[in-house]
C-alpha cells in the first residue's frame, strides 16, 4: 500500500531512464516519464483491498498474497482490517529503508521505525485473535542478526533485507538513482556505465549465509531452537541503562514490550491457513464446462447466469486455461461465453487472450480489472427500457490497469474508467470523472459525455471524445493532454471501432454516428498526453532534417 521511507507519496520514473526494456514491460514508451500515484485508484477502503486480494487469489489460487504496510501510529488496527481482508502475509515497512531512492524530505520527516509499527500490529493481531492467521514480516535497514533477533522477539517471523543486500553487491550509495548517473552501473541504463557493475552472486549468499549464522549464535544464547519459539518473546528485551542522560530521561518502552493476552485461543505465530472463499466461485462450473476444450485446444461457447455475489468471472478460468495450453492460445474468441443477470466486482478482471465475455444486464465496479488479451461486451437486458447512453451500465474503476484485450460498453461507465490502461482498445457511451488517468497505452473512445479531469497524468494512448457540443473541447485538461486535429488515420481508427461496437453490441449511438459519418467525424477530438505529443513531434523533426 504504500513504502516505510515515502508513505502516500507514490513514484516517478524520469523518462530518460524509460529505454526500450522497460517501455515493453511497463507497455509504455520509451522516452516518457512513468508516474505512480500515491493512491491506488481502486482502493479506497478495506473493502476495496479485500477485492483485490479476493482477485489475486482468483488470479493465481497457489500464490500467497502479500500487503505491505507503512509503519505508523494505528497501523495495528489496519493491519487487523488487512488481515480479515483474507491476505497471507502482512509487511510492515519502517522509514529508514529505500534510501537510495526517496527523497531527503522523506527520510528525515516521514515515517516510523520498525519497531514501533510492527510491536503494536503484533500486539493488535494477538488482541484480536488474528496472530496465527498471518505471516507477519517487517522490513527497514535490517542489517545483522541482532536486528532480525529483535524484529523477531517484536513479532515479525519474516524480515526484507534490501539496502544491506544492495550493498553486497556492489552499491555505494551514492544516491543518484533518479539521475541515470550510477558509478557502479547499479541503477542505471546507461550502456557504457553497466558494464562497470561487478558484483559477485556469492556475496549475497554469503551475507545471508553470516546473517543466518550471527541470528542463530544469538539464539542458542538465549536458549531457542526455531523462530516460531522466539516470534512475541518480549520478555527477553530489555530496556537498556541510560545513566540519567537527559534525552533518555523519559524514555518509556513499556508499550513496545507489552505482551498482550487475549480473550481468543491465538498463536503467537502463523498457524492457519486462510480461508479465500474460492472453492465455489462461478468459474469453477465454467472451467468444467470448458474442461474438455481446454484438454483439446478446441473452441466452445457456453451461457451461464450471474448475480452480484458472483465476483471475479473469469479470472480463475484465464489462469486454468494459460497453464493448461501453455501461455498460448491461437484462435481469436476460442472460448466464447454469454451471462445474463448482474454481475459482482471484477467481472473479466485478468481476463486472457483467446476469451470473449458477453453480460446482458450490468457490471459492478473493477469491470475488465488488468484485462490481458481477453474481449468484454456489455449490454443492457433484452427487454431494457431505458436509453442505453444515458445509463451507467458498469461500475467504477473499469478495466484499471488493462494492458491488452478490446472492450465495447453499450452504456455509460463510472469513475476512473481505464486508469493506468495500457493497451486495451475500448468503446463506451459516456464516462465519469477522472476517465483515463495515468493511461500509458491503448485507444479509448467516447461516444458520449466526459466527467472532470479527463487524462489527469496521462502519459501514452489516445483518447477519442465525441464532442458534438464542444463541452469537451471548453474543459478539458490543459495541464496533461494536448488536442490534435483528426486526420485521416484518425478518422480510419475512430469510424472502424465504433463499427465493431455497433456490430457487438447493436448500439443505437454508434448506428447514428456511422449513418450520418461525414457530418459527425468533424465533432470527434483527439486527446493525447502533452509529454507523448511533444516526444512525436520531435521525432518527427529529427526524421525531416535526416531526410533532407
Amino acid at each position: 500500500m504504500a513504502q516505510g521511507a515515502k508513505p502516500g507519496e507514490g513514484g516517478q520514473l524520469p523518462g530518460h531512464k524509460v529505454d526500450e526494456w522497460i517501455a515493453r514491460v511497463r507497455n509504455s514508451t520509451p522516452g516518457i516519464t512513468l508516474v505512480s500515484p500515491p493512491p491506488h485508484h481502486d482502493i479506497y477502503s478495506i473493502e476495496d483491498l479485500a477485492q483485490l486480494i479476493f482477485d489475486l487469489k482468483n488470479a493465481n489460487p497457489s500464490a500467497r498474497i502479500n500487503v505491505k504496510l507503512v509503519s505508523k501510529a494505528g497501523v495495528g488496527v489496519i493491519a487487523s482490517g488487512v488481515a480479515k481482508a483474507k491476505a497471507d502475509a502482512i509487511l510492515i515497512s519502517g522509514h529508514d529503508g529505500g534510501t537510495g531512492a526517496s527523497p531527503m524530505g522523506s527520510i528525515h520527516h516521514a515515517g516510523l521505525p520498525w519497531e514501533l509499527g510492527l510491536a503494536e500490529t503484533h500486539q493488535t493481531l494477538i488482541k484480536n485473535g488474528l496472530r496465527d492467521r498471518i505471516v507477519l514480516q517487517t522490513d527497514g535497514q535490517l542489517r545483522t542478526g541482532r536486528d532480525l533477533a529483535i524484529a523477531t522477539i517484536l513479532g515479525a517471523e519474516e524480515w526484507g533485507i534490501a539496502t544491506a543486500a544492495l550493498v553486497a553487491e556492489g552499491c555505494i550509495m551514492m544516491r543518484k538513482c533518479h539521475m541515470n548517473t550510477c558509478p557502479v552501473g547499479v541503477a542505471t541504463q546507461d550502456a557504457e556505465l553497466r558494464k562497470r557493475f561487478n558484483a559477485d552472486p556469492e556475496h549475497v549468499i554469503n551475507f545471508f549465509h553470516f546473517l543466518a549464522q550471527d541470528l542463530r549464535i544469538i539464539m542458542a544464547s538465549l536458549g531457542i531452537r526455531t523462530i516460531h519459539e522466539l516470534v512475541g518473546r518480549v520478555d527477553l528485551l530489555r530496556q537498556k541503562k541510560t545513566n540519567g542522560h537527559w534525552k533518555y530521561q523519559k524514555l518509556d518502552l513499556s508499550p513496545i514490550l507489552h505482551k498482550e493476552k487475549s480473550k481468543y485461543k491465538v498463536g503467537t505465530h502463523h498457524q492457519k491457513v486462510q480461508d479465500h472463499g474460492i472453492d465455489k466461485v462461478l468459474d469453477r462450473k465454467i472451467i468444467n464446462h470448458a474442461q474438455s476444450a481446454i484438454d483439446n485446444n478446441q473452441s466452445i461457447a457456453g451461457v451461464f447466469p450471474i448475480q452480484n455475489t458472483d465476483r471475479a468471472v473469469g479470472t480463475m478460468f484465464s489462469h486454468v486455461l494459460y497453464k493448461a495450453l501453455n501461455n498460448k492460445v491461437h484462435k481469436e474468441n476460442q472460448f466464447s461465453y454469454r451471462f445474463t443477470g448482474s454481475a459482482g466486482q471484477s467481472f473479466g478482471a485478468f481476463l486472457g487472450m483467446g476469451i470473449e465475455f458477453t453480460l446482458e444486464g450490468e457490471a459492478n465496479d473493477y469491470c475488465g480489472k488488468g484485462l490481458s488479451g481477453g474481449r468484454l461486451i456489455i449490454v443492457p437486458p433484452n427487454d431494457a427500457q431505458f436509453q442505453a447512453d444515458k445509463n451507467i451500465i458498469i461500475g467504477n474503476v473499469a478495466f484499471y490497469g488493462a494492458t491488452s484485450g478490446e472492450a465495447f460498453i453499450k452504456g455509460r461507465a463510472g469513475e476512473r474508467f481505464c486508469v493506468r490502461n495500457s493497451g486495451v482498445d475500448a468503446v463506451v457511451e459516456g464516462v465519469g470523472d477522472y476517465a483515463c488517468e495515468y493511461m500509458t497505452g491503448g485507444k479509448v473512445v467516447v461516444i458520449g459525455s466526459t466527467g472532470q479531469y479527463f487524462g489527469t497524468g496521462m502519459s501514452g494512448g489516445i483518447a477519442f471524445i465525441f464532442d458534438p457540443e464542444d463541452r469537451f473541447l471548453k474543459n478539458y485538461n490543459r495541464e496533461s493532454i494536448d488536442l490534435l486535429p483528426i486526420n485521416k488515420l484518425y478518422e480510419n481508427e475512430i469510424r472502424q471501432m465504433i463499427r465493431s461496437h455497433f456490430m457487438l453490441t447493436s448500439s443505437k449511438k454508434a448506428l447514428y454516428i456511422l449513418q450520418d459519418w461525414k457530418r459527425l467525424k468533424r465533432k470527434f477530438v483527439v486527446a493525447m498526453a502533452k509529454e507523448l505529443n511533444a516526444l512525436l513531434k520531435k521525432k518527427q523533426v529529427i526524421k525531416e532534417t535526416i531526410t533532407v
